[in-house]
């Protein structure tokens, strides 16, 4: 339900439970191997069944009462929830164990618990009473985060790298690249031409990518006043809020909510998920990222209530319908040349992409683009890997990855930066032992080899444990929280 607007705390509490779950990122991915099985039985590791209550319950207690959890995030949260299985388990077969006078120690030692330079017992009571967990809880769960932190140290501790990995770090980050660049948007906007007939053509094709949905929404927004009539939001405000939230459930739709409560001043808006008219002429009675909210809701639940930026809004979804655009109107034409420049600008770098991957695009065709396109080639002297004077940062990293006379395209994720460079000359740098900065490339070097040390335990790990995962009942998982 939805009751008070509760907010998950920044304090050691939340530490701990991300101690809990950050770490088995490190060693589990999606398995592949699949079971129809018991319907709540939501993932089997060996012999040993976890419930979707169990799951449920893992997500309740690390995602924040306000956040929406997505389909998206379901997967990476049962990722975590068996990575956190699977390490435990290790943990256990490590014979891994904390004293009570080593937990004392740890919970002694946290800056939260302590008056001055001294431990409070009273401090640690408001904390506990504040965060709503009982003492025996948090002491357990401090405890499992510890035993995974020397879990960790077992595996990866006592890394002593050489002269030359450490050198090899600092050479990655510190080389000196001299490049050759084409700006391939330059040599794409001379692509960018396209007539009316192309544009149309395009349209009659592709009547599908062109449908818009509308939904017809009758909404009213609850506040203190319509709803118990005072200006603040106190427990009656809410009370009435999870019983509205309650009759929803129970399937009574808006008309029965308003009466029942003697709601009025209801309003109708036909809008699409961007909040706009079927003019395209915006909405502003709706708050923003309502409508996508709206749409965000299952089709077989016409009505919802809906909290957005500490508001509640009652609402029925009275008809959906598909509308094909117009040809005359301006964004579908916008859309349609944005399309075919994505299209084009695709095919342009997919057929570089190709051919350097055939070895069949070499310098002299690199240097024959730039004279048949009328594009010049820019000299580039990239100092280090942070060196962002003239191109960002990200492709600077990609260019980073590649050995000198290479041929690459580089672009960032959008693909509004194209470019394609050749990699001249690499200026090798090395790190002396003096160096201030020593230590610092000491430390990067350990935390490579720990990485490494970690992605083969990772392999040894899915061999070593039998897991089954239930896709029926993660399906059901995802509609509860959809």
């Amino acid at each position: 339900m939805l009751g008070s607007l509760r907010k998950f705390s920044t304090s050691i509490y939340a530490k701990v439970l991300m101690g809990i779950v950050v770490i088995p990122f490190v060693f589990w991915g999606m398995g592949s191997v699949f079971t129809t099985g018991n319907k709540n039985i939501v993932v089997v590791i060996e012999k040993d069944k976890y419930s979707i209550q169990d799951f449920a319950n893992f997500i309740d207690k690390i995602v924040p009462n306000n956040q929406k959890v997505t389909t998206q995030q379901i997967g990476e949260l049962l990722s975590i929830f068996i990575g956190n299985i699977l390490i435990e388990k290790e943990v256990k077969d490590f014979g891994i164990k904390l004293s009570d006078n080593s937990l004392s120690h740890l919970i002694k030692n946290q800056k939260e618990f302590k008056s001055g330079n001294e431990f409070s017992r009273l401090e640690y009571e408001k904390f506990l009473i504040k965060n709503n967990i009982s003492a025996v809880l948090f002491e357990e769960n401090l405890m499992r985060s510890e035993k995974k932190k020397q879990f960790l140290e077992l595996i990866g501790g006592g890394i002593i790298p050489t002269y030359f990995l450490i050198n090899s770090e600092f050479n990655k980050i510190n080389k000196k690249v001299n490049i050759q660049l084409i700006n391939l948007n330059d040599v794409l906007k001379k692509k960018f031409n396209y007539s009316e007939n192309e544009i149309r053509t395009y349209y009659e094709n592709n009547k599908n990518k062109l449908i818009e949905i509308f939904k017809k929404v009758k909404i009213l927004e609850l506040t203190p006043n319509n709803l118990i009539g005072q200006n603040e939001f106190n427990n009656s405000f809410f009370e009435k809020i999870d019983k509205i939230d309650d009759l929803i459930v129970k399937g009574q739709n808006l008309d029965f909510i308003l009466e029942k409560f003697n709601l009025k001043d209801s309003k109708t808006f036909n809008f699409n998920k961007l909040g706009k008219d079927m003019n395209y002429n915006s909405i502003d009675e709706l708050p923003e990222d309502l409508p996508k909210n709206i749409f965000a809701i299952d089709n077989n639940e016409l009505t919802a209530l809906i909290e957005k930026n500490d508001k509640f809004f009652l609402l029925e979804v009275i008809k959906t319908e598909k509308i094909i655009k117009k040809f005359e109107d301006k964004e579908v034409k916008n859309k349609i040349i944005l399309d075919l420049k994505n299209k084009t600008r695709r095919g342009l770098i997919s057929q570089i992409i190709s051919k350097i991957n055939s070895k069949n695009f070499l310098k002299s065709d690199f240097n024959k683009l730039s004279k048949d396109e009328n594009v010049k080639i820019q000299q580039i002297s990239i100092k280090d890997l942070n060196d962002d004077n003239i191109l960002n940062k990200g492709i600077i990293s990609q260019i980073y990855n590649y050995p000198e006379k290479s041929i690459i395209v580089v672009h960032d994720m959008e693909l509004s930066k194209n470019f394609l460079v050749y990699i001249d000359l690499i200026e090798d740098d090395k790190i002396n032992k003096k160096s201030d900065k020593y230590d610092e490339y000491l430390n990067l070097s350990k935390i490579t080899i720990t990485t490494n040390l970690f992605n083969t335990y990772d392999n040894y790990i899915k061999q070593k444990y039998n897991i089954d995962i239930n896709y029926k009942a993660l399906d059901s998982i995802k509609n509860y929280y959809n």
